[in-house]
């Protein structure tokens, strides 16, 4: 991030309402105009975190990110660049109704529209151009998806002084990694955590676990010691995954990392282009976001994310 550029996140947030798809926006009681609801990052917050914070603060429905929607940029009355990153976001029927939104000094309303309205009624121009691109997604018939979240462990002490390799421990700088993985995941509601068996990797998803509730389920059929002895069996893990069609981490390490992004793709019948191989190549600590259709997750990818180790 750019020190002298402002950052936010939104999400366009959709349900169905009458078998057809409505967004929702937000009335601003300060500006008198319409958006999409998003707000700045806060200091050490990542940019998915602060998409889920901002809307639960400004209409009280709590979500989970779907797919990235784009970024829009513009500049700000005191010269400053604003950057704002979106993704979709499904809006559940518990969740609007455990809303706790009252009209205040930001929101005077709340305001669910079907598409074409919601065009016509929103007062930027760059929030209709993510409108945009929520819609081409919705005519597509790409609404429920979700994401496969494969992270590389974080930085973990030398091998020199372990006779076992999967006994490694992480560094400091490995831990704070960990930590600073958990906004980034949490944000896009996993079902599942699974690790590697060794250490560095079970260690590394132990946040998530805690901040989520989830267990851990470590299989060596996606640890280093097995791919380099030939047992492991990352199709399988990953096919699993591909078929339950719900949002799961993977943790796993530098070697085994691409061979999961490949199975992926294999597994949804996606060409394994320079944009897989480039999103396998995380460093210690970081993540790459893998966002499939929930309905049809043979008609491919629909995009991949990826994210820097937070130390």
């Amino acid at each position: 991030m750019s020190e002298k550029a402002v950052y936010a996140a939104g999400a366009v947030v959709w349900r169905e309402i009458d078998g057809k798809v409505h967004v929702l926006l937000v009335h601003r009681t300060q500006y008198g105009d319409i958006t999409i609801p998003k707000g700045k990052v806060d200091p050490g917050e990542s940019l998915p975190q602060t998409a889920v914070r901002e809307i639960a603060e400004e209409t009280g429905i709590s979500v989970n990110l779907g797919v990235p929607l784009g970024i829009s940029r513009y500049t700000l009355g005191n010269g400053r660049e604003k950057i704002v990153h979106y993704w979709a976001a499904h809006a559940r029927s518990k969740a609007i109704r455990e809303s706790s939104f009252s009209p205040n000094g930001e929101i005077a309303a709340l305001e669910w529209l079907p598409l074409r309205k919601a065009r016509k009624a929103l007062s930027y121009e760059p929030d209709v151009e993510i409108l945009d691109a929520f819609t081409a997604l919705v005519d597509d018939g790409i609404r429920e998806t979700f994401a496969l979240l494969v992270a590389r462990h974080g930085k973990a002490q030398s091998p020199d002084a372990w006779q076992r390799d999967g006994d490694r421990p992480l560094t400091e700088r490995g831990v704070a990694q960990a930590h600073g993985l958990v906004g980034t995941m949490a944000a896009f509601g996993p079902k599942r955590i699974i690790s590697s068996t060794a250490l560095r990797c079970a260690t590394t998803v132990a946040p998530l676990a805690v901040a989520t509730g989830l267990e851990v389920v470590r299989t060596e059929l996606i640890s280093q010691s097995a791919y380099e002895d030939g047992t492991a069996d990352v199709r399988r893990i990953v096919g699993k995954r591909v078929r339950s069609g719900k949002t799961a981490v993977l943790c796993s390490h530098g070697p085994v990392i691409p061979e999961i992004l490949r199975e992926i793709a294999l597994a949804t019948a996606t060409p394994v282009t320079s944009a897989i191989r480039e999103a396998a190549a995380l460093d210690t600590g970081g993540l790459s976001v893998v966002h499939l259709s929930q309905d049809h997750p043979a008609s491919g990818i629909i995009t991949i994310e990826s994210y820097a180790p937070f130390a």
